[in-house]
């Protein structure tokens, strides 16, 4: 039997992993979905989609589909699902490794405030009105209501609900990637004054800080939760290198 695997995904990067997973003979792979966004694009893989229940729930499935290893490449901010593949490999006794796309760094010309967390960051909202652009997920985007004196456009991949307290904000539905002149052009034609962001590194999504930079604009940066602990790679090649050693493809008719 093929060697079985489990991408737990989400990301441009897992889209891409499943893609290269789905070329060597002698893998059988599932990529799993948490299912939040509701038009996902086409997958390389067969999909799952749901949570599992929780790490015992994850240790459960892992044991009984006999995954032989278990791939993390979800958003760097799903703290709690990479906490919970962790333990979960560690139960069932298989190798476990995190595809970690490298987080962005603020180069001469930046001007980064860096906040701990999202709650953080909205408290640090108090004051006179400004003109934001929020980039941060349309899950979060309502919890900006403990700050609605302030003049909002969200962006986010799909349909943002918004409360009342944020009625007047301004929504758009993109998917990335960005260029430059169309961030710096979108700033400038809602006349913003700063840009609220996670770190979530990568380049589908990074022009908007180059944007940011050449317009003087300061943004407001919620910096990433701790890493999983687990084996962090940055690249595709390294996680198939480690897939190859620790649980390597079945050798059909050897």
């Amino acid at each position: 039997m093929a060697t079985r695997l489990l991408i737990l995904g989400g990301t441009t990067e897992a889209r891409a992993l499943a893609g290269h997973i789905a070329a060597i003979a002698g893998y059988d792979a599932v990529l799993s979905l948490a299912g939040r966004t509701e038009r996902p694009l086409p997958q390389p893989l067969p999909v799952r989609t749901g949570g599992f229940g929780g790490a015992a729930g994850l240790a459960a499935y892992l044991k009984t589909e006999s995954i032989a290893a278990l791939v993390v490449a979800t958003h760097p901010f799903a703290a709690q699902i990479a906490a919970n593949a962790a333990e979960a490999a560690r139960m069932v006794g298989i190798p476990a490794v995190k595809l970690t796309r490298p987080p962005w760094r603020p180069v001469e010309g930046d001007v980064w405030r860096l906040y701990p967390s999202l709650e953080a960051l909205i408290e640090g909202l108090a004051g006179s009105p400004r003109r934001l652009l929020v980039t941060i997920g349309r899950q979060d985007a309502p919890r900006f209501a403990a700050a609605p004196q302030h003049a909002y456009v969200f962006r986010s991949i799909e349909p943002i609900d918004l409360p009342p307290a944020l009625g007047q904000a301004v929504t758009i539905e993109e998917r990335g990637p960005f260029t430059l002149e169309g961030e710096v052009a979108l700033m400038r034609r809602h006349a913003i004054e700063a840009l609220i962001t996670k770190n979530s590194g990568g380049e589908a999504t990074c022009a908007k800080l180059d944007a940011a930079r050449e317009l003087g604009l300061p943004v407001l940066m919620v910096d990433r939760p701790p890493a999983p602990a687990l084996p962090n790679l940055a690249s595709i090649d390294d996680v198939i290198a480690f897939l190859a050693h620790h649980a390597p493809p079945e050798k059909r008719g050897v």
